[in-house]
């Protein structure tokens, strides 16, 4: 009798686990799906990928391949505005670069703004003869993607505001070269020290301000990050200037004029 009812146990104990796993359910793990390019026989036209629903239009799908939210045409950067700028452009432009991008390239465009005072990588110095030259779609794609050390505003600015961006950092490089001819009657140039001690401050505030001798570059060897010159291979990658010193704002910059 022993025998038997341990026989019984043992055989219990065996095939327990196969009635265990005969009674798992696998609808998770063998879930009916649908894989890219292939087929099915779920719908009558044997395609898992189903047509685009008529009328309607897929995220980003309407922004491909234009101007006005790229700055590229056929793959290049445009030099033409996509629309008329007026000095309500010009000012929501001002507007937006002072929130946006003075703290980087201050409000005079030298590149010397507060926080690159404060050791962060040089910006751009938009009165440079390679960006005065630079095509106006060139400054939006940089604002829309980013550029060596400098982020993307895609999700800050809108595109419309960027092209007003744009606009008023081509005020800001006309602005270095203006002539009384270049401005309305009874008004005329003058040069930012002028107008430094017009308000009461030292004409020297209008000068290169310098980097304080505890900032760093933060690059791997160091050195001023030299952005690559139009047709070059280069990437953007970190090189070292001929000299180097401890403050990129003193060589051969001067502040900007207005």
């Amino acid at each position: 009798m022993n025998k038997t009812v341990l026989r019984i146990a043992f055989a219990t104990a065996a095939l327990g686990p196969l009635f265990v796993l005969a009674g798992c359910r696998q609808d998770m793990h063998d879930e009916p799906k649908f894989f890219p390019q292939r087929g099915t026989t779920f719908y009558a036209d044997g395609r898992s990928v189903r047509p685009q629903v008529a009328n309607t239009v897929a995220r980003n799908q309407l922004h491909e391949n234009t101007y006005f939210y790229t700055g590229l045409v056929d793959g290049k950067e445009g030099n033409t505005m996509p629309f008329p700028v007026t000095m309500k452009v010009l000012e929501r432009g001002q507007e937006r670069y002072n929130v946006y991008c003075t703290p980087c390239h201050s409000r005079v465009g030298n590149g010397e703004g507060m926080i690159v005072q404060r050791g962060y990588a040089h910006a751009g110095d938009f009165h440079t003869a390679r960006l005065e030259t630079a095509p106006l779609g060139h400054f939006f794609y940089v604002i829309s993607n980013g550029y060596g050390a400098m982020p993307d505003y895609s999700a800050q600015v809108s595109p419309v505001d960027r092209w007003a961006i744009v606009a008023y950092i081509k005020a800001l490089q006309l602005s270095q070269h203006a002539t009384d001819a270049d401005i309305p009657a009874g008004e005329h140039a003058s040069p930012l020290d002028s107008i430094a001690e017009k308000d009461g401050l030292p004409a020297s505030f209008a000068k290169p301000w310098a980097l304080p001798a505890t900032a760093t570059y933060g690059t791997p060897n160091d050195q001023s990050f030299v952005l690559p010159s139009p047709g070059s291979s280069a990437t953007g990658t970190p090189a070292a200037r001929t000299a180097k010193t401890n403050s990129p704002a003193t060589a051969g910059k001067t502040a900007a004029k207005q």
